[in-house]
């Protein structure tokens, strides 16, 4: 996640260059051998990178997300230094990088050499011939295994090639607020209400029930903060619906989603939208955040990001947290829990980039052990952890507490991933419109789903409907064996 809100500090958008004195040119030898792991990893790559230079003054450019610079200065700076490269970088929303990016590749325009666009966005990037494919910079350049340590990878290839480095760990996870989940009263009169003990939520029913039990208008106090707004209101729907056990495609990209449990997943959402706060219909990331800041709601879904954010000084909900996976459903007697993917960054190297091996170092750089460690802990950027040494860093647990840093990294390890399709963004702009207008009661939940069904079908024909078959098939493959296991196809 990035884009961080006015707790703990304001960050403009703004471009800066750091400066620093060139240094030694050294000859390299073929592919590096040093191990994933290996400390001095960071300094070969260095090398590297001074030798592919030959001493020219080169600054490289590249596009974030906004916020996201805290955690980039501190690699740029040691790039800078054990390179002699300078790195010029422009912060943007996440709507214009993919846009800028896909103008620049139709004009032929070198405006930027690499960028971090959310993940989901890569396989439309990809589409665009936006982006660069790295597998013969990889071949050339990366430590055997490099890459078999990060936690989630699945969204750094794509039809057969390798785009991308996942430098943010963005799954899922649930928020709740424990001075409500311990309280001895609301726990005995729970109890005394359902027969069971109030305790943190398995299943989405679950969860549904103790918004509602937890909605108390009348006294300043709401059930929820889930996402409403048009452009988030379809992640959680997908959890629900992969959580109720069935695929959204047939293996020939046929939509399932007209089925009964893709209606009643939205039939839940419209019943657990009564438990929510009213600002959920229209806050955004970070309003979200500062929202739940305030104490006087249950529960919330979000990211390391918004960890960061409740954990920071000044927070109502600092110390005052319970955490969780996204709730998931029962199935035969049997417990189905759906960790999702649903954003990230990834570095990846513009196709009009004048430097494209040194753009794809740099991202190799920012990427070993040592170096996104830095960026992971910085307090004021919105990076989240995505590999095993960021969750024994001091300095990262103490920015998310070891008790969230435990069910983030449980949720990141089993994670579904996103629809990384051609076309992703149109799938889900669908998507999202209907559900919203679901939500809002202008359609019922079986005309939305039968809607989106029927645009989908448009969509996977516009892109190609054997290739995308062919990508849907290799995406499945992808889901952890445990879900890939239980999920079903109707027909």
């Amino acid at each position: 996640m990035t884009q961080p809100p006015a707790l703990p500090r304001a960050m403009s958008r703004r471009t800066a260059l750091t400066t620093l004195a060139a240094s030694a040119l050294v000859p390299v030898a073929s592919r590096l051998a040093a191990a994933a792991g290996d400390a001095s990893l960071h300094h070969d790559i260095a090398r590297r990178a001074r030798a592919l230079t030959a001493g020219q003054k080169i600054n490289l450019q590249l596009l974030l997300p906004e916020g996201s610079s805290a955690n980039v200065t501190p690699v740029i700076a040691q790039f800078l230094a054990m390179t002699g490269v300078h790195v010029t970088f422009t912060e943007s929303s996440l709507e214009e990088i993919n846009t800028q990016l896909t103008l620049d590749a139709l004009s032929n325009t070198h405006t930027y050499d690499l960028a971090l666009p959310a993940t989901f966005g890569v396989p439309d990037l990809v589409a665009s011939k936006a982006i660069l494919p790295l597998s013969k910079f990889v071949a050339k350049h990366e430590p055997e295994g490099f890459r078999d340590d990060i936690l989630y990878q699945v969204g750094d290839s794509f039809d057969g090639e390798t785009y991308g480095f996942q430098t943010d760990g963005d799954a899922y996870v649930m928020f709740y607020n424990k001075a409500m989940l311990k309280n001895p009263t609301a726990r005995a009169r729970y109890a005394d209400q359902y027969g069971m003990e109030l305790e943190t939520p398995l299943t989405w029913q679950e969860l549904d029930r103790q918004m509602a039990f937890f909605n108390r208008p009348e006294q300043g106090q709401w059930g929820g903060l889930l996402f409403r707004s048009l452009g988030h209101v379809a992640w959680e729907w997908w959890v629900r619906f992969h959580a109720k056990g069935v695929w959204p495609f047939s293996p020939d990209m046929e939509p399932q989603i007209t089925s009964s449990e893709g209606i009643s997943a939205l039939e839940d959402m419209i019943r657990s939208s009564e438990s929510l706060c009213p600002e959920a219909v229209h806050v955004g990331v970070f309003q979200n955040w500062e929202r739940y800041s305030r104490g006087d709601v249950y529960c919330n879904i979000g990211w390391g990001g918004s960890q960061k954010y409740f954990n920071s000084a000044g927070s109502g909900m600092r110390g005052n947290m319970v955490y969780g996976p996204t709730p998931g459903g029962m199935l035969e007697g049997e417990l189905l829990i759906t960790p999702y993917f649903n954003w990230g960054w990834n570095y990846v190297v513009a196709s009009n980039s004048a430097f494209p091996e040194l753009a794809y170092l740099f991202a190799l750089f920012a990427s070993t052990p040592e170096m996104s460690t830095r960026a992971v802990r910085q307090k004021d950027g919105f990076f989240d952890p995505f590999r095993p040494e960021h969750y024994d860093d001091m300095g990262i647990k103490a920015a998310y507490s070891e008790e969230f840093l435990a069910v983030h990294r449980a949720s990141l390890e089993d994670s579904i991933p996103d629809l990384y399709l051609k076309n992703q963004g149109a799938y889900f702009r669908i998507l999202s419109e209907w559900i919203s207008r679901a939500l809002s009661g202008e359609v019922s939940p079986q005309e939305a789903m039968e809607r989106v069904a029927q645009t989908w079908q448009v969509i996977t024909s516009g892109a190609g409907r054997p290739l995308q078959i062919k990508r849907w098939e290799q995406l499945r493959a992808k889901y952890p064996a445990r879900i890939r296991r239980v999920l079903r196809d109707l027909s």
